[in-house]
């Protein structure tokens, strides 16, 4: 599945040289592979308008360097699995194209407050063949504290050894706002920790701007 794909093909070699940054900055051999992403993700919204359920934001973190495998969807004001709804939160992953779960949030309230700022972390983490994507940490104006209990986790079985494929480029190029961008002030990924089988954690703290309107 590919997700703003005109931004991934003019952000392919700029991604193809983050890559080897990234590797080159964590520095994981074979003896010391990664088993865990945080990311740390801050929506600030300008104006909303309930009406139209408008900001629609939608957020992917994957193992591998592409969404043509495995990969998670965080969807932000909207609800597109099974049946559509506006507003509410939904995590869902998927197998390239293919649908393989889905989570929702209790709360299915839409975006209405001006100026809200929405904080989250979306991980994934490998442990004995099961590849397992959450949400955690939420905070917000429209859906209180979210995450962390157990709403918006999924897990699959998977044949992947580590997760040192990943690439916060990935991240990048695949999220955005896909309806009202203009009544979005920020989205920003603020932060990425790398967690090691060797309990190591690396973070990079250099923020990367999805949107901004100036």
């Amino acid at each position: 599945m590919s997700y703003l794909s005109t931004r991934v093909r003019v952000r392919v070699f700029r991604g193809f040289l983050v890559l080897l940054i990234f590797v080159a900055a964590v520095g994981v051999t074979h003896a010391q592979s990664v088993v865990r992403v945080e990311e740390d993700w801050e929506l600030v919204v300008a104006e909303p308008d309930p009406n139209t359920d408008a900001p629609q934001i939608t957020c992917v973190i994957s193992p591998y360097g592409n969404v043509e495998s495995l990969h998670a969807v965080f969807e932000v004001n909207q609800q597109s699995l099974q049946v559509h709804d506006a507003g509410g939160l939904q995590l869902q992953v998927w197998d390239g194209d293919v649908s393989l779960s889905d989570r929702r949030f209790p709360n299915g309230a839409v975006l209405a407050q001006p100026g809200e700022i929405v904080r989250w972390t979306q991980s994934v983490e490998l442990d004995d063949g099961t590849l397992t994507f959450e949400i955690t940490d939420g905070t917000s104006t429209t859906w209180g504290n979210f995450g962390g209990q157990g709403y918006l986790k999924a897990s699959v079985d998977t044949t992947l050894t580590d997760l040192n494929g990943y690439n916060p480029e990935t991240s990048v190029a695949n999220s955005g706002i896909g309806y009202a961008e203009n009544r979005v002030q920020s989205l920003v990924l603020k932060r990425i920790r790398i967690h090691t089988s060797m309990g190591e954690q690396i973070e990079l703290t250099e923020p990367r701007i999805i949107h901004s309107r100036q």
